[in-house]
């Protein structure tokens, strides 16, 4: 009998190969697409989660950049180097999967350090880059059953690459519509929930014993984890803020980010949050027998949006009779939120104005009445605010308005869709002939984003004068982050002016006594000195690049504003 001869193991068997030999063809072509959809579902999850510490924006600064190394470098590893990378390299997955929103725990501690937006691509880097590089290498190996290589050499180094980008990429696409449509509906649709559905269907779809590494952090994840929708982690959430002297008070994922309100228990504020911004406040520790009927807003800002009422008719009149009025607070938007805790129509309403308020975030208008005194008897409309418009050009002459208040929070990511001429041009056709409307817009004063926002407002509105809501920082003459209210008229038969407010106008309020009446004018003319006057443009639907280029920037500005607002332990624990 002939002996034997012994073959060396060979490394460029594929671990498509040695799939094929325990699992039928149809199953490990399930898998692989399963584990690149899995992937895709986790990209948003992971932006979402970065969001409040850092902010949408800076979040996403290199999201694409880490996506896209993820996937070449997965596909040409698993080509190049079959030995280094494969399917037992797939083993770990599930484990990793569990262990992202632990790492991400750990990471969100030291963002103070990391600064921003080094600190969300460090944090991508360590979880959502290995998991994606992984998914995509071992998918890459479980498609080896399908042999394409008898199809050529083209065929076998490219198409699994153009599989994987195209199915990737449709699996994000559907699962960020997904989300922004039932997040926050339920206990499992959270953000971090869906990041342990997600490892479990890892585990589901590459069964192995290396699961067992997953176990610490699961745990952590159901007992430790202050970002984990569990009765024991947020009682872990509220002793750890009890220790920075606030209480959390509700919080609810929800289709513009996660929505808290926090109380301060020394100061004495209640304030809402959306990811990594306060969306308003108001103070709760008032002097014994202070009783306004409006709540002292924490913002000068909210207080300022409110001189609307205080604009003179062009008939010369010192103002119109409030309860013949009817106003609209612009707040629906499809990125950022604007109702907040509605200190602005509360005050409206007060006045007696029939008040409309459209905000697209169902979660904010629920916490700005249950929270924070929002009065029920306004008109509240749950949609995007574009969208309203729209519809509302489409009514009687009837439904105009005497006053608009376009309340859309900006810092740095503001939908600059709410900002073109061609939204301006319908809030205006949404205004009586002697209608009055403000426009916040929150950002560097200094940067042409501003300048471009404003020429766009004075191209629709004939009469505008512009205010801040502080006096200019001479300190940092480059990075003027603030608020500014531009006030406009319909009408461009008298210049716009303000009434001197009466006690009544303040609704007993301390806070309107002093903010009420605009005091800090811009000359429009600053605004012009920041671009030549040969690239002075305004802002028109499909040509919005440059604002949204100059709100990353914004965006940063904004960040480490909210940092000096509330301690950086009060947005990494959310």
């Amino acid at each position: 009998m002939a002996k034997k001869s012994s073959i060396s193991p060979n490394f460029a068997t594929t671990a498509g190969q040695r799939e094929s030999n325990a699992s039928p063809p149809w199953l490990s072509v399930g898998r692989a697409i399963a584990l690149l959809l899995l992937a895709a579902v986790s990209s948003p999850l992971s932006q979402r989660a970065l969001a409040p510490v850092y902010g949408s924006t800076p979040s996403s600064a290199y999201h694409r950049a880490v996506t896209i190394a993820a996937i070449f470098t997965g596909s040409i590893l698993r080509h190049r180097f079959p030995r280094f990378i494969g399917r037992q390299d797939a083993n770990f997955l599930p484990a990793l999967a569990f262990a992202i929103p632990t790492i991400q725990f750990f990471l969100f501690k030291q963002s103070s350090s990391l600064g921003n937006p080094i600190g969300p691509f460090v944090t991508e880097l360590a979880t959502f880059f290995p998991l994606l590089l992984l998914s995509v290498s071992a998918s890459s190996a479980l498609l080896g059953v399908l042999r394409l290589q008898d199809y050529g050499e083209i065929v076998a180094e490219h198409a699994p690459l153009i599989g994987s980008l195209v199915l990737y990429s449709f699996g994000e696409k559907v699962a960020q519509s997904a989300l922004s449509k039932f997040i926050g509906s339920s206990f499992l649709l959270t953000c971090s929930a869906l990041q342990l559905v997600v490892a479990f269907l890892y585990a589901a779809t590459l069964p192995s014993i290396w699961v067992l590494l997953a176990l610490p952090s699961l745990l952590f994840s159901a007992t430790s984890n202050v970002h984990m929708p569990f009765d024991r982690t947020t009682a872990v959430l509220n002793s750890t803020l009890h220790g920075y002297g606030y209480n959390l008070v509700a919080r609810q994922e929800s289709l513009t980010g996660y929505i808290s309100v926090l109380e301060n228990t020394k100061t004495g504020f209640r304030a809402m949050r959306c990811d990594h911004s306060l969306l308003g406040g108001e103070w709760t520790k008032t002097p014994a027998g202070y009783n306004p009927r409006a709540r002292d807003p924490i913002y000068a800002v909210f207080a300022m949006l409110e001189a609307v009422r205080l604009v003179e008719p062009d008939d010369g009149s010192r103002a119109r009779a409030d309860k013949d009025s009817s106003a609209l607070v612009m707040y629906g938007v499809p990125i950022i939120l604007g109702l907040g805790i509605g200190t602005t129509p509360s005050a409206l309403i007060s006045h007696g104005i029939d008040t409309t308020i459209v905000e697209i975030d169902p979660v904010v208008h629920k916490f700005a009445t249950q929270y924070f005194h929002l009065p029920a008897n306004h008109t509240p409309i749950i949609e995007d605010a574009v969208t309203f418009v729209q519809k509302a050009q489409k009514e009687p002459e009837s439904r105009r308005y005497d006053y608009i208040v376009h309340d859309v929070f900006t810092g740095g990511a503001e939908p600059v869709e709410l900002f073109t001429l061609e939204f301006m041009q319908g809030l205006n056709s949404l205004l009586k002939d002697d209608g009055v409307i403000a426009i916040n817009y929150a950002g560097n004063l200094t940067l042409p984003s501003a300048g471009l926002v404003v020429r766009t407002i004075q191209t629709v509105f004939p009469s505008c004068r512009i205010f801040r809501e502080d006096e200019a920082s001479k300190e940092s003459p480059t990075a003027d982050f603030s608020n500014m209210v531009v006030f406009c008229k319909k009408s461009a038969a008298q210049p716009l002016r303000f009434r001197q407010p009466t006690q009544a106008d303040f609704l007993g309020s301390k806070s309107r006594e002093s903010y009420l009446l605009p005091k800090h004018e811009i000359d429009p003319g600053v605004f012009e000195a920041l671009e030549a006057p040969k690239k002075q443009r305004i802002l028109k639907v499909g040509e919005t690049d440059i604002l949204q280029a100059y709100h990353a920037h914004s965006a940063l500005g904004h960040w480490q504003i909210m940092r000096t607002v509330l301690p950086a332990e009060i947005w990494e624990n959310w």
